[in-house]
């Protein structure tokens, strides 16, 4: 959408609340199309309706995962909230079954909201040594027959990558509707609808805007009929983008390729240097051959990358121990590799999983790393000297 009014290649900012309806003809017109849930509005009423900035955006990321249509929202929670509150029916309550290892922000969700408050039937389906396994997933689906299955394409924070194709094909098969988080993998290393699924979803505050400095949250699909409910119920519970969101996301999203190519660059470097380090003991990232979901990962990224993640845990002898070492190469590196609740920023930035995860991942050793697209260069001399820093511990 080009600003076809004067020379500029960039979008307008609107950020008007309400848009000018001109006579009362026009508005009893406005409001009755409004009415058919439309993505682009013939005239635009309210912006927490649809607003023409956001609808620019929404335009480029379909283009990036081959969507029908898209609608962005002010975080990745709501754009969850929407695509779960439009499968369901309130005059039935059928199972949905969530792959356990996912975002524990959806997992609370299908805990608290959807099971506790909504009374729906949630069952979850576990890995096994971190790999899902189809035939267990097969005889689960025949056995529980979900009428939903909620899946992520890289797992956090251990990047578990599931055979997801093969997913949705036996998801298919017992006709459950699919939904992919492809916040991870982003549409570089994977688009979830050309392989079926039904709806994916993203944290664009995350790989899509990439400078950490945005929450925004994104759903994307191709029928007609579900994009209609979404819009409504968007509308309904005000789950809309701001427009100077929306316009820093649009310029953003240009850059999303070069950038994410050279996370998923210096990840490899990060958990090549990591496995290579004696005060290590083991590195998790889905392009190394000894990661548990290796060959699903090649499988199903073809060759476009393997992320931007990596999870690694530090050696020891007791937790006290690994502790040690663990504090010691997050003070090496905090100059430059900084404790950062989020991840796809422009540097490199560390969790530490113990104090984020708990009682799920109580290891003090492990951190989970999200590379920057810094140069590459550079962060291999960060994490070398760091490395070097914690060997005499």
């Amino acid at each position: 959408m080009k600003n076809k009014e004067i020379n500029s290649q960039r979008i307008p900012v609107y950020r008007d609340a309400g848009f000018e309806l001109f006579d009362a003809d026009t508005a009893s017109e406005a409001f009755r199309k409004e009415t058919e849930n439309q993505r682009v509005p013939d005239l635009y009423i309210y912006s927490r309706y649809r607003n023409p900035t956001v609808v620019a955006a929404e335009e480029e990321i379909m283009k990036l995962e081959g969507s029908e249509w898209t609608l962005l929202t002010e975080s990745g929670m709501s754009a969850i909230d929407i695509t779960l509150s439009v499968f369901q029916d309130g005059n039935s309550i059928k199972p949905w079954l969530f792959f356990n290892e996912i975002y524990g922000g959806t997992l609370s969700f299908a805990e608290s909201v959807l099971k506790k408050r909504r009374g729906l039937d949630i069952h979850y389906f576990s890995p096994q040594n971190e790999q899902y396994d189809l035939h267990e997933f097969e005889s689960v689906m025949e056995t529980l027959r979900p009428e939903l299955v909620y899946i992520e394409s890289i797992s956090n924070p251990m990047l578990i990558v599931p055979d997801a194709a093969g997913v949705i094909e036996i998801a298919r098969k017992y006709k459950a509707k699919v939904i992919v988080d492809n916040t991870f993998a982003t549409p570089e290393l994977w688009k979830p609808l050309v392989s079926g699924a039904d709806v994916v979803i993203h944290s664009a505050t995350k790989y899509l805007s990439g400078h950490g400095n945005i929450t925004a949250g994104v759903v994307c699909g191709n029928d007609n009929e579900l994009m209609k409910a979404a819009v409504e119920y968007r509308k309904l519970t005000g789950h809309m983008l701001s427009a100077d969101d929306a316009y820093r996301l649009h310029d953003q999203i240009q850059t999303f390729s070069l950038r994410f190519r050279r996370q998923c660059v210096n990840a490899s470097v990060i958990a090549g240097l990591l496995g290579a380090s004696k005060r290590v003991r083991k590195v998790w990232y889905p392009g190394l051959p000894e990661h548990p979901s290796y060959e699903e990962a090649v499988k199903l990224f073809a060759g476009n990358g393997f992320g931007g993640m990596v999870t690694v845990d530090f050696k020891g002898n007791s937790g006290s121990e690994k502790k040690l070492i663990r504090d010691g190469f997050i003070k090496a590196v905090s100059e430059r590799i900084r404790i950062i609740p989020s991840l796809g920023d422009p540097r490199t930035m560390m969790l530490p999983v113990e104090s984020v995860w708990g009682a799920k991942y109580p290891e003090p050793g492990m951190i989970r790393l999200s590379a920057g697209f810094e140069d590459t260069g550079e962060l291999t001399g960060i994490i070398s000297s760091a490395l070097e820093a914690i060997s005499s511990l």
